[in-house]
């Protein structure tokens, strides 16, 4: 499946699918190979692949790009992922000074900033207001109903943006211009107490995202609220949180037990480096969304009764494990592999297969599974959700390992939702 070696003369390998126990059959026909390339493990699926797991796998690089002046948007919802019902994602991009306009959703939003830099704002039911740049690696969340908008600062930015709904679409939420357009004037005019010529030039129609100049400091706009500034920050510093590490990678948890006003949406920022892999592992509390950040790997899902299927990912591509459903994520290519786990929950929560073995009896598990002590001996108490074992080698330095991480998970607690440093 690989291209020629460098000098050689031979043309690339053209992918067939045929697995190497000779199951399969060339394919003659119209293909696109440069896809079969991208995902091998699709194309030529291990042979523990069964059943019909439905597809769980959507890239952004093949939604519907919405170009105003000012930014870009597009997402992923059921319409491009039919199984995604929990949550829906946008990305998004805005210019220096591009503005993402006063509006507010009937559902949560849940962003992570991926590029440069922004402003934000918000007012809640009360009257408390938030002001904020955000920067790479930090959160914002702003519950339902609560109006705010978003502004690129001087180098622009570009964000992922999860609603804890999967039908929603960013293109239908609640805008100021769109209801302002929809208002008689003498409305407005009653309303705001001037004439109906101080609306004469409003838009026809919800602006959405448009150019603007870039704001100035964050001092020079604030604006004082006498009811004060909203009493539970709307922004976190995702990356500022000490991430529990482990051989192969690590993870940072951010629920409602790190980030308070984040009570709709959980999730996880995990890191795989090259020979690593996120450990057989499934959640008891909802269903995952994923984005992926960097790199390249697969994922397999277990559904139970025989069906399994394995997907090649790689950045910008969405994934989706269903409501407890077993899975693995391993990095495939050389580079640290970085992704986002997302529930619509208030609460990160994980069960590890590792652990779960070694907290059950052994003689249990050994007749369960028909195995020796070369597994049972090796199982860990202690939950590593990132693993990575290059070479046997290295059973000694393990063993140390799982000493030491012993003792950390005395001291986090033993649950990867409960950890904090």
């Amino acid at each position: 499946m690989n291209p020629a070696e460098p000098g050689s003369s031979s043309k690339p390998v053209i992918p067939q699918p045929i697995r190497s126990d000779g199951a399969g059959n060339v394919d003659l026909g119209p293909r696109d190979i440069l896809r079969d390339r991208e995902n091998p493990d699709m194309f030529v699926p291990p042979s523990t692949d069964n059943g019909l797991i439905p597809n769980l796998k959507f890239s952004f690089s093949d939604a519907h790009m919405q170009l105003n002046f000012g930014g870009w948007s597009r997402e992923v919802t059921v319409r491009e992922l039919p199984i995604a019902t929990t949550l829906a994602g946008v990305n998004m991009s805005l210019t220096p000074g591009g503005v993402r306009e006063l509006h507010w959703h009937q559902q949560a939003e849940w962003s992570y900033m991926l590029l440069g830099s922004a402003r934000i704002t918000a007012v809640d039911q009360n009257g408390r207001n938030f002001i904020a740049d955000v920067g790479p690696g930090d959160l914002w969340y702003f519950p339902p109903g609560i109006p705010h908008s978003i502004q690129g600062l001087a180098e622009g930015c570009e964000f992922l943006l999860v609603f804890d709904d999967g039908g929603f679409s960013d293109l239908n939420t609640l805008s100021i211009s769109d209801w302002f357009a929809h208002t008689p004037p003498e409305v407005l005019s009653a309303n705001f107490g001037v004439p109906e010529s101080a609306f004469e030039c409003i838009p026809k129609e919800q602006v959405y995202i448009y150019q603007d100049q870039v704001p100035g400091p964050l001092e020079s706009q604030r604006v004082e609220s006498p009811y004060g500034e909203i009493p539970l920050s709307f922004k976190h510093q995702l990356l500022a949180q000490p991430p529990l590490r482990t051989p192969g990678g690590s993870v940072r948890i951010v629920d409602s037990s790190y980030f308070p006003i984040s009570r709709n949406i959980a999730a996880a920022l995990v890191e795989i480096e090259p020979g690593g892999m996120r450990e057989l592992h499934w959640h008891p509390n909802n269903d995952e969304w994923q984005y992926y950040l960097t790199g390249q790997g697969r994922m397999t899902v277990f559904g139970g009764d025989g069906a399994a299927r394995t997907f090649n990912v790689r950045a910008g591509d969405v994934g989706y494990v269903p409501f407890a459903q077993g899975h693995y994520i391993q990095n495939t290519g050389t580079d640290t592999l970085w992704f986002l786990e997302m529930f619509r929950s208030d609460r990160f929560a994980d069960v590890s297969l590792n652990q779960w073995m070694a907290l059950t009896p052994h003689e249990l598990v050994s007749s369960n599974l028909n195995v020796g002590p070369e597994l049972i001996d090796a199982l860990r108490k202690v939950k590593w959700p990132v693993v990575k074992y290059p070479d046997q080698d290295q059973d000694q330095d393990q063993d140390q390992d799982q000493d030491q991480d012993q003792d950390q998970g005395h001291e986090h607690g033993h649950g990867l939702g409960k950890q904090k440093e």
